[in-house]
Parts: C-alpha cells; structure tokens; sequence
C-alpha cells in the first residue's frame, strides 16, 4: 500500500454542514429517494451510510498503519460477538453525535426514531459476546492492532416472544434489510473441509506426511464490519464467515429436471452459517455446532497465516506477529487446526510446529460447571475431523509422556489430564486441548481464578505453575454510559471532565460530591427520567402501569438455575404474601423486573419463565395488593434492551449460587450507572464490593467454600422447608397451583427440584438471608438522601472495572502487543 494517507471524501467533514451534503448525496445516490417519498428506514441507511464514509477513511488509515509497522497483531476468535446497533456508538465514537443529530433535525428528521429502525447485530447469546463486543471497542481505542474473527450468523439468536406467558422462539432475521455496516469481499475464500480420509506418504524428505482426501468442501467468505475505537483514530476490523458452497448447483441433476436435489448440496453448505447456536439436543443439532466451531477457526488460521506470508519468508517469527486468543472452549479447535496447516500443508515439522503454537495461543476460560466444559465424541470426530483427531492423539502422547516423567508412577493423574475422556464414552475434553495447546490459561474474576486452580483444572496448576492467571472482566463505558445513560454521562463530565470515557478510574473523583445535595438531586432527577423511560417503553410494550416512584428491582441475564431467577420469584411471593396478610403495612413499593432468554432445549429455564409470567398475572391485578409489587417480564432481552433496562435500575440482582458464576458483566454495567448491588460473594461480585465499599452492597448468602463444606456435609434441602414457615408458604402455593389454577400441577416439577432432587444451586439455604438482605434493602430506599449518596459512592467505586484496564492487562501479560499510534490529527472540519 502506499504510505500516503487515505483519500477524504469530499462530504466526510465532521460539521454539521458537511454531514447534511452527506446525508443528501446517500438519500438520493445510495436509497434512490428524495425527502418527500424517504421512509425511515431510508433516513437510517442515509444516515449509516453517512457515518460509514467517516469511519471508512480512518478503517484504510488503521490498516495502512498496520501493513506499514507490522506490529504483533491480536486475533480474537469468538463463536459470539453481541454487538448491538451501530450508529449512535459510531457517532459517539467518531466525535459527532451533536452534528449528525443536528443535521438530521434540519433535514426534518427525528434522530431517536431513525436510530430505533436499526437492527441489533444478534451475534451472541449473552455475557460472551457482550464481552468480546465490548473488548473490540477497548482495543481499537487503545490503539492496538486487533482483528475480531467470528461467524455471521444468517439469523442471530432467537427472537422471543411470550405467547400465554411462554417463551416462543422465532427466527432473528436481523439481516432482511441488509446491513449497512458490513463490507462482503468475495475474493476472500477459503475452503474448509469435512469428513474424507487421512492418506500417509513418505516425502521425499524421508519424513511421513498425511494428506486429507475425499472431503466434502465448504468455501468460507469475509464479510468485514470497521470497529471504531473512542475518538475514531483507529478503526479496527471485525471479520466474519459466511458459509457458501463450493458449486452453485449440479448441472446433471438440472438437467434431469431435478431441481431440488440440483441445489441440496448448496443448501446444505450454507446452513453453517445459518443460525447461532442450533438445538444441540439432537445428534444433527451437536455436529452441526461441531461444524460450526472449525469452520470459522479454519477460515480464521488460514487468513491469519496467509497474511503473514505476504511479509515474512521464514515460518519462525509467527509468534512475534501473532498472537490468538481462544474466548472460551468454542474455538479451542484452532489448537489441532494450527498443526494442521503447519505440519500438512506448510510442511515444518512436528516440533517446529509445536513449538510455534504453543507460543501463539492463550486460552480464556468462562465457566467453573464441568457439564459446561466442551466435550465431543471421539466417534464423531472421527467421521467429521478425521485428520485432527490423529493429530489430537499425537498431541495428548507427547504431553502425557511429559507428565509422566515429571510424575511417574501416577497413573491417576494422567487420567485425569489426559484430552481423552476414556471414562464417559470416549469424549474430547476440549479445554484440556486448548490449556495443553496454550502459552496463558485466564480466569475472568479473582474468585473464579483461584476456583480454577483449586477445582476443575487443579491438576494443571500443579504440573504448570503459574500458567492460570486472573484477569477481571470489564465492560466498555462509551457504550454502557456514554451511550446508555447520556443524563448521567453529561452530569458526570460537568463535575469532573471527559477523561473518565478512557481513564475510567478518573470516576473516583465523584466521592467529593456524594454528600452534595446539589448533585444528590441532580443524580436523582436523572434516575427518575430514565425510570420514567422504561416504564413508558414497558406500557407501550406491555400494557403495564408501573410507579416510577417505586424500588426498581431488576434481574437481567440469561435464564439459568444457577443464576437463581427462581429465588428472586420466591421472595416475589413472600412480598405478595406480607401485603396481603397485613402484617407488614409499610412494605416499600417495588417494581421487579425480569428479562433474559432460556435456550431452546433447556426445559427448567423455559419453566421458570413461565412461572414469572403467571406470579406476575397473579400480583399484579390483585386489589389487596394495590399496585404497590408489580412484576414484570421483559422479552427478547438483547442490547438494544439492556440500554434503556440499566440505567433505570435501583437494584441490580446478583444472585448466582457462590462459586458459580465466573465473573458477570451486567453487575458492572448497573453499578455503573448507579444501582445498588445485592448479591452473593460470588464471580466479580466479590471485586465490585471491594471498590464500591461493603456498606454499599447488599451481601447475603453462604460463600463459595461454605457451599462446599455444606454439600459435603450432606445437604438437606426439606429442613429449610419445614424451620422457614414464609419459604415453606410459597413452595407450599406452587404446588397447589395458586398461581396457575386452571393447571394446579403445573410448577409440580419446579417444587420437587428444590424439594426432592437436591436444590442443586442451593436457594433454600440462602433464602432467609436473602429475604432479610432484601428487608434491608426496602429500609434504606425510604431513605432518599442516603441511598442516593451510596448510588454515587457505587458509580464512583467502578473504575477499576472498564474493559479498558483488562485488555491493557492482557497486551501486557498474555499478548506482549504495543500500540499503534495514529498520526496526527486531521483537521475534521
């Protein structure tokens, strides 16, 4: 490339004068509309397009940078990334939110109704793909060299819809008015291959060598989305595949007048690519999210090691270029995929190739549930992967052989470490894969850090030492107040500047005004407006009436048992009980909030949402009650959501079962925008309370080491049932269907889980603490004054938890990767 800058459009100013040209030129060039006939949705193009010419010019100059310097340069592969909309985020970014807005209104246009047409990009399920989302847009801010490798989903995660309060999943076909942000490159393809056999030869180096034969082929193409940084100096690179096939059809079978079968194979191929996360309670379901993980880790390598070929003639500086980060187990593949390109198709050998892959890969951990950890069948591997499989199986001798000299004689630990599972069936345990395979193995809290050395992966830390390390998760705060909140984003730059939006630590500068009653009120006024805002969103949505004067109580995250959404309804029920009873008149208006999404397959989690729907029809039409508890189930619980839910919270549910959840996010996110935490020392729970201070967290329930002790001690779920007469109340009107009676059994299963079979995450052990906890809760929240102060003093305590600081910590101690600074600023105007 050259070394001279980018050509600037001639409308991509950043006035306001300029944007209107912009804005003009798209409407009529790129929608072929004039004002008089523009939809909305037109105006949205307009306008994504309009901001995409900005963020494309400093997109060529990041990737002239890069090609100029060749830096180290971090891949991130991810079967998840959770972006949400793009358009505001990018105007914020780029500095020109206030123009473009302006522009718009002069052009007639609402910008809040524009920018709602937009589509969320549903990439993700959850906490992973927010993260991952969320660590794109710290790197490009940082300035480091990062490319995000992923799969573009056809249909992103379900759209959910309840339908007599069960969930109903429908397809999220976020791509049926095009994509605006996206660039396709149809000349970037590779074939990634399926099934076939492993063919040994003897090069005439005298060395054995294997070549894959008779596969079933399928081509990977790029599709790329620019990833600003905050102050749009670099714009970093988002590349996803898309499956395609390697025919368009047969011709002998259209010929033959056969034109179903003339297109199945093309059919089939692009199915890869078609939806995130498909059914996996099905054998077909499972292969194909097998299929899924290698396709886009292959496409990934074979990009990454073709670019590196362009510059460099010698295969031995690929770990001063590269450095890939496995999130999670999902890509963990990539280890067996790396081997396979060095040793088969760029012919170094084993050692040299070893060598260089265990320099390159690191390995981010989520999850402390062995059931969670990655597993597939050595048989179907074998049929799918068959080459991997052989390679795996080299991989796991070396390494046992290794243990076995420095341990000899324990027979127990190789089996234990071994990546063959021989005990369940033969099955690959894919995080022992890419800890074997990887130079840093991370945690993602303190807590979980050390649960993994002492649990699920002690054995590794015995035989390496040092290798699992913490790194705390952290969450972007351009989006999650910046952009989220802009009420409290402009209060808190008034007091003590902007710098916080990259030096979140500069938040802590907000202790000095805690028991300021001027900014006391301010603070109030702009948590009441962004209450007022849901409780709009939720009576248009709904048709819910709900006191914005009320405790908002809110529990926003995947359904899961071990996030206890089941012990939040049961203190539901004891409210509703107290208010009708009488016995406890001043009980403080609340408004409980619930929203998150069940995986398809997972019939308790899809239970559970049903049960708040029929509590919520309950408590919320009783006149006894009087519209002082209201419950209140949010669907389709996505980004888009999540930034009109959390800056509205008062009290943010962190509930989770201690020494269960590996970190979370969302407990950052409505910290940080001023909700007070309940929660157990559980995940970043425990950090947060560490900086926000323990006053200023609502703590209860056992601690990871006493749930443990108590499962040892044998467990006795039916105690707490029959010494708590409120828990054994709402257990007891479950059962009986009060809150279902044209179906009394229906929550029969839900009691008996709790009851019968074990409380596995062990809510009727914590439930008294967490109601008294949450009696605590109602108290201080009659106290304005003092639950604002501890709102703040929360806001302020939340620096350390940008993801800003975690992706510095993982330049520093995984990637060893510096920035690379942008050259001097551009006149804008």
């Amino acid at each position: 490339m050259s070394s001279k800058a980018a050509p600037q459009h001639r409308s991509a100013g950043m006035s306001k004068e300029a944007i209107m040209v912009s804005l003009a030129d798209h409407l009529i060039y790129s929608n072929s509309k004039y004002p008089i006939n523009a939809t909305t949705r037109d105006w949205f193009q307009t306008a994504a397009y309009s901001v995409r010419d900005r963020l494309v010019e400093r997109w060529m100059e990041t990737m002239q940078r890069y090609y100029e310097q060749d830096p180290k340069r971090i891949y991130y592969l991810s079967l998840e990334f959770l972006m949400g909309r793009t358009l505001s985020n990018a105007m914020l970014n780029l500095g020109m939110d206030e123009q473009a807005k302006a522009a718009l209104y002069e052009l007639g246009q609402n910008f809040e109704v524009v920018a709602g047409i937009e589509s969320d990009a549903a990439l993700g399920n959850g906490g992973l793909g927010r993260l991952a989302a969320c660590f794109l847009d710290s790197m490009a801010t940082l300035n480091l060299p990062c490319y995000g490798y992923g799969i573009r989903y056809e249909y992103g995660m379900f759209r959910q819809n309840i339908e007599n309060g069960i969930q109903m999943e429908h397809p999220d076909n976020w791509l049926r008015y095009g994509n605006p942000w996206e660039f396709p490159r149809p000349e970037l393809l590779y074939p990634v291959k399926f099934y076939g056999n492993v063919v040994e030869y003897k090069h005439e180096d005298g060395l054995l060598r294997h070549h894959w034969v008779d596969t079933d082929d399928v081509m990977a193409m790029a599709y790329d989305t620019p990833v600003p940084g905050y102050g749009g100096r670099t714009v970093n690179n988002m590349r996803l595949w898309a499956a395609k096939s390697s025919r368009d059809f047969e011709l002998r079978y259209f010929n033959q007048g056969d034109y179903i079968q003339a297109v199945a194979d093309k059919n089939e191929s692009e199915n890869l690519s078609k939806v995130l996360y498909p059914n996996d309670t099905t054998e077909m379901g499972r292969e194909l999210r097998l299929k899924q993980q290698y396709f886009f880790v292959s496409a990934s390598l074979q990009d990454m090691l073709f670019r590196y070929k362009k510059n460099h003639e010698s295969w031995m500086q690929l770990p001063d270029k590269l450095a890939v980060q496995l999130n999670d187990t999902h890509p963990s593949i990539a280890v067996a995929e790396m081997m396979r390109l060095l040793v088969d198709v760029h012919h170094l050998t084993w050692d040299e190739a070893w060598g260089l892959c265990t320099r390159i890969f690191s390995y981010t951990n989520h999850t402390l549930m062995p059931e969670a950890l990655e597993t597939w069948p050595v048989a179907m591997f074998e049929t799918l992967l068959p080459r991997h499989l052989q390679i795996i199986y080299e991989i796991n001798h070396r390494f046992l052989q290794q243990v076995m000299h420095q341990f000899p004689g324990d027979g127990e630990l190789l089996r234990r470490l071994s990546i063959i599972d021989e005990g369940n069936g033969r099955r690959l345990r894919m995080s022992h894969l890419a800890i074997v395979g990887s130079h840093t193995v991370n945690g993602v809290a303190a807590l979980h850090t050390e649960l993994m050395k002492r649990t699920i992966f002690a054995d590794f830390e015995r035989i390496t030492p040092g290798k699992i390390i913490n790194l705390t998760n952290g969450v972007t705060p351009r989006r999650w107040l910046n952009q989220a909140n802009p009420g409290l984003a402009r209060l808190i730059t008034e007091r003590i500047g902007k710098d916080w939006l990259t030096e979140l630590d500069q938040l802590k500068k907000l202790r000095a005004y805690a028991d300021d009653t001027l900014f006391q009120q301010q603070f109030h006024a702009v948590k009441q407006a962004n209450k007022e805002r849901l409780a709009d969103m939720i009576c248009r949505q709904l048709d819910i009436q709900i006191d914005t004067s009320s405790l908002f109580d809110i529990q926003i995250k995947r359904i899961h048992e071990y996030k206890r959404q089941l012990l939040n309804l049961l203190h539901v029920i004891t409210l509703y009980n107290r208010m009708r009873s009488g016995t406890h008149p001043d009980i403080v208006p609340r408004t409980v909030i619930i929203a998150g999404k069940a995986a398809p397959g997972y019939a308790m989690a899809k239970q559970i949402i049903r049960l708040v729907n029929d509590i919520a029809d309950i408590v919320n039409n009783d006149q006894q009650v009087g519209g002082r508890l209201k419950l209140v189930f949010i669907p389709n619980y996505d980004v888009s959501n999540a930034e009109r839910i959390v800056p509205a919270a008062d009290l943010s549910e962190q509930i989770s079962t201690a020494g269960t959840e590996a970190s979370g996010t969302g407990n950052m996110k409505l910290a940080l925008n001023g909700a007070l935490t309940i929660g157990t020392l559980d995940g970043a729970n425990i950090e947060i309370r560490d900086e926000v201070g323990a006053e200023n967290f609502f703590l209860f329930g056992m601690t990871a080491d006493e749930v443990e002790q108590t499962r040892r001690k044998g467990y006795r779920p039916m105690d707490h049932y029959r010494n708590n007469p409120e828990l054994k109340q709402a257990l007891d009107m479950l059962a009986a269907g009060y809150f279902c009676p044209e179906e009394p059994t229906r929550y029969q299963g839900v009691v008996d889980s709790l009851l019968k079979h074990g409380d596995g995450f062990m809510l009727l052990a914590d439930y008294a603490s967490y109601v008294a906890c949450q009696d605590k809760v109602g108290e201080l929240y009659r106290d304005r004054q003092e639950w604002t102060k501890r709102a703040i003093l929360n806001v302020a305590g939340m620096g350390r938890f940008s993801s800003d600081r975690t992706i510095r910590e993982y330049a520093e101690r995984v990637w060893r990767v510096e920035s690379v600074e942008p050259r001097a600023k551009a006149d804008n105007t």
